[in-house]
């Protein structure tokens, strides 16, 4: 298993050395150069798996000879011994057509406990193999946060062996728990910053970091955020393990419709991920908040930056771009934006990385870009999309809070339970 660069200049990566740089040299976002092929029994033999063996069985796929079975379940089980449920990610029945997927079971109780439990304990890991072989191998994280990936980072990487983690947080825009997650952890290897400005403005002290060349050598830097493509991969489990519960529950014939709360796009990616593997799935729903550069991109075909970012209840949302959403878009470029006459797989996969790269220059100048006709058509019959403003998410945490039986949604769900209810005929019709 062989990883490339979404922007063509780096090919030919081990799963090793995607999670340790965590972004590529040429400022692209490692991604598989050809996805695995699951058993094709997979879905009568991992059907009655745990949490921690299905994850086994997915991630196993993704890691070539880099770590064996045996070292991925020990790792996975490690990881998710820190949850509050042996289910890890469990699901709550709102309404006879409404399920909660429970992300919240981890130390930070945030959905990115998920892959920065897994993250942590494979960093430390490698380092730990590598300097058996060779001393003096140490990784420096830097991530930006906008909330929940900075206290979930510091909870997975406190105290690991080889690493220093650094945090950037914009000031005043996280929430109080959340600053306070971050900011009492009194590891000697935890670093926070805090940062006047946005989390797009943290964003951008880490991708500046990352392309110098120089500095990112000698610091060894790594990416905690979910640019780093284990990221990404650990989330794609618990797509599998809420399509297994939805059959056990409602049968065989059960097809389920992901509604997503989305800011970075790393959470629906992985839904994607799951999707192109052979999961069966209705449809993939982006729900976003008054930051809707996901919405009206599935509306409009233009990506385009607002002039500023939006402060909501749900700020781990909050940002003008999203970062993970270059992956889509290049396997967007790469069957529907390269010319059909380009026949050869690898001439096809490095016009699809011109283009992406073409693309992304022009927002960095421009900010923005569009995608021809073909390409929007194609997003669209992936994902689907909707809006929720700062009162619909209020009244939507108040309607179910008050509902029989009482149930408490937190700000982001309640931005994915507002989108699910609003397109619910057009799902149902599914």
């Amino acid at each position: 298993m062989n990883y490339r660069s979404t922007r063509g200049q780096v090919s030919g990566q081990s799963f090793e050395s995607v999670v340790l740089e965590g972004l590529a040299a040429d400022g692209g976002l490692f991604i598989p150069e050809q996805l695995p092929t699951l058993p094709a029994d997979w879905q009568t033999a991992w059907a009655e798996l745990s949490f921690p063996e299905l994850a086994t069985e997915l991630i196993a796929q993704f890691v070539g000879t880099d770590l064996s079975h045996t070292e991925v379940s020990q790792l996975v089980q490690k990881s998710y011994a820190t949850f509050d449920t042996p289910e890890v990610t469990p699901m709550v029945q709102l309404d006879a057509r409404t399920h909660v997927l429970e992300l919240f079971h981890g130390p930070t109780f945030a959905f990115k406990d998920v892959a920065l439990q897994f993250l942590g304990n494979l960093f430390e890991f490698f380092l730990e193999r590598r300097n058996a072989q060779s001393g003096g191998h140490r990784l420096t994280v830097v991530g930006a946060t906008s909330g929940d990936t900075g206290s979930a980072a510091i909870y997975g990487l406190r105290g690991k062996k080889n690493v220093e983690v650094f945090i950037l947080h914009p000031r005043g825009r996280v929430s109080a728990v959340q600053e306070a997650q971050m900011t009492t952890v009194l590891d000697e290897n935890v670093h926070n910053v805090s940062i006047e400005g946005t989390f797009d403005d943290c964003q951008d002290i880490v991708k500046e970091l990352f392309s110098r060349s120089e500095f990112r050598r000698e610091h060894s830097l790594g990416a905690v955020n979910s640019i780093n493509w284990a990221r990404i991969l650990a989330q794609i489990s618990y797509y599998f393990y809420a399509f297994f519960a939805l059959r056990r529950s409602h049968g065989a014939d059960a097809l389920p419709a992901f509604v997503v709360p989305s800011g970075n796009f790393g959470d629906i990616l992985a839904g994607f991920y799951a999707q192109s593997l052979g999961l069966p799935v209705a449809k993939l729903v982006i729900a976003t908040n008054a930051n809707d550069i996901l919405d009206r991109f599935l509306r409009t075909g233009t990506y385009e930056k607002d002039a500023s970012v939006a402060a909501t209840p749900s700020p781990a949302m909050d940002i003008l771009v999203s970062s993970n959403f270059e992956r889509f878009l290049w396997y967007l470029a790469r069957d529907h934006e390269v010319p059909s006459s380009v026949v050869d797989p690898e001439e096809r996969a490095a016009r699809a990385c011109e283009i992406l790269a073409q693309w992304m220059d022009r927002l960095k100048t421009a900010g923005s870009f569009s995608v021809s006709p073909a390409a929007l058509d194609a997003a669209r019959q992936v994902f689907w999309s909707g809006r929720c403003g700062d009162a619909e998410t209020y009244s939507t945490i108040a309607a179910h809070y008050s509902h029989e039986p009482s149930y408490l949604l937190d700000p982001h769900t309640a931005v994915g339970v507002h989108v699910a209810e609003t397109l619910r005929p057009e799902i149902k019709a599914l």
